[in-house]
């Protein structure tokens, strides 16, 4: 599981099959208490004068509460491998289960952060801001078909302060 560091222009992915069709694992908090869970829906792009990384998070996820208390995140690209881990991590609630320990998936840090260290790409991401998705704010009503429980996303911004691809 060796890494390199590289900076955001060195940076060779779509940010949309990124996501969509590769995954990622989400993860907040820090060494001793943390928890992620599987992400495919998540943007990359520029604001505020930085780099930043756009992770979304419903309110009901043990995540989130990790997304609260903590200044970091980290989001880790797995490039489409490891689906069966990645379900699980969708799937199940880290209240109820150690998700890395279950699946085999390495936790690994590097100060602050928490990621994993079976992905391709890694973003260390220090948060910037949260909001919310209201349906008040939505232009496509059918946008509201994703929300049938009325669980709207926050969205969380992260500043990218490091950016790590498998060697």
């Amino acid at each position: 599981m060796s890494f390199k560091e590289i900076s955001v222009e060195e940076l060779k992915v779509n940010p949309v099959t990124m996501f969509s069709e590769g995954w990622a694992v989400l993860t907040s908090g820090n060494p001793e208490s943390y928890n992620g869970m599987t992400v495919s829906w998540g943007a990359i792009g520029e604001i505020w004068g930085k780099a930043s990384m756009f992770v979304f998070v419903r309110p009901q996820r043990y995540t989130n509460e990790f997304c609260e208390k903590s200044d970091y995140f980290t989001v880790s690209c797995f490039n489409g491998k490891h689906r069966k881990e990645l379900s699980f991590f969708g799937s199940k609630s880290g209240r109820d289960y150690d998700k890395f320990k279950e699946t085999g998936l390495a936790a690994e840090t590097d100060g602050d952060f928490v990621y994993c260290g079976d992905a391709e790409i890694v973003f260390l991401c220090r948060k910037s801001a949260k909001t919310e998705f209201r349906p008040e704010n939505f232009y496509d009503d059918s946008i509201n078909d994703c929300y049938g429980a009325k669980d709207y996303h926050y969205i969380y911004v992260g500043e990218i302060v490091k950016i790590l691809v498998k060697n």
